[in-house]
């Protein structure tokens, strides 16, 4: 029989990123813990940068997946420390990213200074060709989690999902 932290954990396994919606928040590894206290559930999540504007959205998306599934006395706390990183990212997540044509972080973002993004520091893999031959075109992407790439075989551009 599954108990009901397990359940609860399928709930979330469900739950999409709505920047990126191939990812689940547990792909990005955003949720830090669960806990039951007495009938109200608490969801402990970490913003993947402080200043997230999706993390309302995924809070009501949380909200909204555990009363679907019956849970009605629901809080999220967001929490800034320890500061979210991309280690915390699956692998699975990672291979989901570039199946959509997103770059998956490359390294570890543990160790990385948080210092600018350099050209040639890395060499970003394209998600559409695999080449390696790609080219930096901006620090900023789609979103401020991402670096906006080419390819210079394919000439495609894609964004990459910078580690920190």
């Amino acid at each position: 029989m599954i108990s009901e932290m397990e359940k609860i954990w399928q709930v979330l396994q469900t739950v999409c990123d709505p920047e990126v919606p191939v990812l689940t928040i547990m792909d990005l590894g955003i949720v830090r813990d669960v806990k039951i206290n007495g009938e109200e559930i608490e969801v402990i999540i970490t913003p993947t940068y402080t200043g997230c504007p999706a993390m309302d959205m995924i809070a009501m998306n949380i909200r909204l997946a555990l009363l679907e599934n019956g849970y009605s006395t629901i809080k999220i706390t967001s929490i800034l420390s320890p500061a979210w990183t991309t280690d915390w990212m699956s692998e699975a997540g990672k291979e989901k990213l570039k199946a959509y044509g997103i770059a998956p972080p490359k390294g570890s973002g543990r160790f990385k200074q948080s210092e600018p993004f350099i050209e040639g520091t890395d060499t970003i893999e394209c998600p559409q060709c695999n080449s390696s031959n790609t080219k930096l075109l901006s620090e900023f992407g789609s979103t401020a989690c991402k670096a906006l790439y080419q390819c210079q075989d394919c000439k495609e551009p894609f964004d990459y999902f910078k580690c920190h």
